[in-house]
Parts: C-alpha cells; structure tokens; sequence
C-alpha cells in the first residue's frame, strides 16, 4: 500500500467514509474529534483517535497548530482532509508537506488557485471556460459592495471566496440588500473556513446545477468520471443529488466534461476535484468554481461508475497514474440518487439540534446509507446539521426514485426535526419526477399551501407516535 498510517482531518459522515476506505486497503487510520464528539460511533472504528480541543471548530477542527501536532505525535505519513473545514486551505496542505507527509489532496498550488473561487473563476476563463459576469475579491468596505454589484447587475450572488459547499451564499435583488447580504457572508466564511474573502457573481434564476467529476495524477493528466445533477437545493445548499444527470442529451454533457478535462489538463490539474456548473438551455455550461476537495454527494458517482473514489484520491496522491488509476472504459450502470438527512424544521430549513433519541437507518438491495451518528448520539449548534445520507441505486431512475422513497419510509429520526418529508414530498413532484430540474425548485415546493399543509400533518403524526 502507498501509505502505512493517514490521519483524517475530519468528523461525521465524512471521517466515517474515509475510515473505512483505510480500513479496506489495509492502511492504518487516525481519528481525530472535539470534546463535542467524544462519543460518536465511528471513532471507534479507527486504529487511534486524538482529542483536539473544544466544540467550537476555530478550538478544533480548524485549529491547524493542534492538528498538525496530533500528525506529528501519531506519525502518519499521510493526511485525508474529507470535505470541509481545511480541505481547500493551502495554507495548511503546505504545513502538511513541510512537516514531510502527503496532504491527500491536488498540490497546495493547485488549492491556491482553485480553492478560491474568485481567482479560479478568472483562471479557468483564460482557458476557454464559459464564466458568468462576476467581480473579484471584494475590499472591506460598503461602496466596493454595491459599485460592484451595479456593475454586473443585480440581483447578484454574494459568495465566500475561499471554501464551497454553499456556505455563506446569499443573493442580493438591489442595493438595499448588498450590504447585509456581504456581511452575512463574511461572517459564515470566517467561521466556516478561516478565510472572509468575498466575491459577487451574476444570479442566474432556475439553472440545472450539473457538476463533472475529475481526477488527475501527479503528472497532470487528467480523467472524468462523469456528470451530477445537484439542483435540488434549499439555503443555495444541496439536499438531493443524482448521477447521471436526467434529460439532458448525453453527447451534450460528454462535450461539455470533455471541454472541462481539457482545460483542467492545460492547467496541470493533480488530485480528485469537482467542476461546478450552471446549465442553462438558452447559454449551455457556465463554469461556477472548483470543489478541490471530495464532495459529499461522490456516493452517486461510485454506484453508477463502480469505483472507489476515497480510493482513487489516495492512490492519486501516492503518485500512480492515472491509467493505473482508472479502468481505460468506465461503464455506467443505471441511476444513483442520494439524499442528505438533516436536522432541521422542514418549512424554514433552520437547524434542528437536539439528542437522537431513536435512529434507526434503512437496509435493504440497492441502499447504501452513511452516517457519522448513532441512537443516543447529540446533533450539536456547532457543525452541519447533516445527520445522514441515503443513496439509492436502480436500473432506471424511476426505479431509483421508489428505492429511496421506500428506504426514507424505513428510516426513523426521533428527538429532532428532519427534512425528510421535504425530500419525499420532492420525490413525488411531477417536475422531478420528469426530471426537469432547476435550483429554484424546492423553494416552489415548500412555498405551496399543499405542502405546508402536509408537513403539519406529519409533524403531528410523529408527536403523537
């Protein structure tokens, strides 16, 4: 194997993930966790496990000094950042190499420019990307806001430039809204990744939000796996994501991740990534940023494609080839759906945090499900309320889409609110069920008298249980 011990930089779902991916290919694992999450069931899958401060993640997960401590006591010679926290920090991915351990990610140079989506949104223009208008990082101050706003048109999306995931995205429909809505986004970016850059790009209302797969070796050759459709959003975040993308002409999305490999190869582009798109019929692929990192929804990909991309990426960073890497034909089987279960009130999307007094997930053919949480464990304030993820994987979509109806009916959340009525109620809305996606679809869902209505009558139904 590449690696004898990897640390994984972080918690949940994504640590869980990671965890047994070292498990399989035999490389020994180090947990590390917050006083918060002293408890949770996955640390005890892990060969060591290192306490690294207090639940607040700037006391924790995104205290650099104390992690890379624990890399230097536990003498991993590898270390797997998951998604999130400082996966997309350069800063930190060069203190791992300085310290002479491989940071499982493309190359901090790689982060540098593509991490922060502002400079990535101008580098990839340069190599023939289609971007929208946007601006750069924007001074501290209102009159850049709002200057830069009139420039491209309102409404405008405020973004963080230095981490993804949706955090901290607003959008600002006029003047009177730019300077809350930047200092909001400020204010998630410094807390979520460390870093309070913020950029303004161009809204584009109902676009398909379609995301390519790519994976590059150290020598910059680069390879796709493929296309997502992560539409379904609520809070600019993603709830429901499926691979292949539905309706969408296949030659078309072929070219467009063909013109995506080619211009992510020019740049030398190491390591596993995400392009992030908007798909608008009347535009086609307008690029939206680089995920530099593994994606939450890479479960989808991994069962239409039957690959391991958790392994992939380390292989990646061990220095193999990307032919040695990746079959030279991928062939695709059926759909893949995923669904992220959240703690959270499933009208205004808020955080729903409490214990989990009954936790129970689904089993059954074709349903992977993924959690870093166990009955009896607590959903804290101080992480993503993301309590789990089912994925379900059919011959068709139609298929797919019974499996994981039928799969969230058999899982059982008890102690805190969840969205999972929200997502079955999305399943079984014509649009989706046609497929035809757009980012603004769950806010016409949830905005309905019918669907309110039948979120109180499920909420009373489970208190009276």
């Amino acid at each position: 194997m590449p690696f004898r011990k990897i640390l994984v930089a972080n918690r949940g779902a994504a640590a869980a993930r990671i965890i047994r991916a070292l498990r399989e290919m035999s490389i020994r694992s180090v947990a590390v966790y917050s006083e918060a999450d002293a408890d949770l069931p996955y640390l005890a899958e892990a060969d060591e496990k290192h306490c690294i401060g207090p639940a607040a993640p700037k006391e924790s997960y995104l205290d650099q000094p104390r992690i890379l401590g624990v890399l230097d006591e536990c003498g991993a010679d590898g270390l797997h950042p998951g998604y999130g926290f400082l996966s997309e920090n350069a800063q930190f991915a060069r203190a791992v190499e300085a310290a002479g351990r491989t940071f499982i990610g493309p190359s901090p140079r790689l982060i540098d420019q593509m991490g922060h989506k502002a400079r990535a949104r101008a580098m990839l223009g340069r190599h023939g990307m289609p971007v929208s208008a946007s601006s750069g990082v924007l001074e501290h101050n209102d009159l850049a806001s709002r200057r830069a706003a009139e420039a491209i048109g309102y409404p405008v999306m405020v973004k963080p430039a230095g981490g993804g995931g949706g955090i901290g995205m607003s959008v600002a429909n006029s003047p009177q809204e730019i300077d809350a809505a930047v200092t909001r986004a400020r204010s998630a970016a410094m807390r979520s990744f460390g870093n309070d850059e913020i950029y303004l790009e161009r809204y584009v209302r109902k676009p398909r939000h379609v995301e390519f797969q790519i994976l590059g070796d150290r020598s910059g050759a680069v390879r796709h796996v493929f296309e997502r459709d992560c539409s379904i959003q609520r809070r600019h975040q993603k709830v429901i994501e499926e691979a292949r993308a539905p309706v969408l002409d296949p030659a078309l999305l072929e070219s467009g991740a063909d013109r995506i490999v080619e211009a992510m190869s020019r740049i030398g582009y190491d390591g596993i990534g995400t392009v992030e798109t908007l798909y608008d019929p009347d535009g086609g692929f307008g690029f939206l940023e680089v995920n530099t990192r593994l994606q939450v929804e890479h479960a989808v990909t991994e069962e239409i494609a039957g690959i391991d991309l958790v392994r992939c990426q380390i292989l990646a960073a061990a220095g193999m080839p990307i032919g040695e890497i990746l079959p030279a034909r991928i062939t695709l089987r059926g759909t893949a759906i995923q669904a992220r279960i959240y703690a959270e009130d499933p009208i205004r999307f808020l955080p729903s945090p409490g214990p989990l007094s009954v936790f129970r997930g689904p089993t059954g053919a074709g349903i992977r499900f993924e959690t870093g949480y166990a009955e009896g464990s607590t959903i804290t304030p101080y992480y993503d309320p993301m309590i789990a993820k089912v994925i379900a994987h059919g011959p068709t979509r139609a298929e797919a889409i019974a499996l994981l109806d039928a799969a969230l009916e058999q899982t059982v959340v008890r102690g805190v609110k969840t969205n999972i009525a929200f997502i079955r109620a999305m399943l079984k809305h014509p649009a989706y069920v046609a497929g035809e996606l757009h980012t603004g679809l769950a806010a016409e869902l949830t905005a309905s008298a019918e669907y309110r209505a039948e979120i109180a009558a499920t909420q009373a139904r489970l208190a009276a249980q």
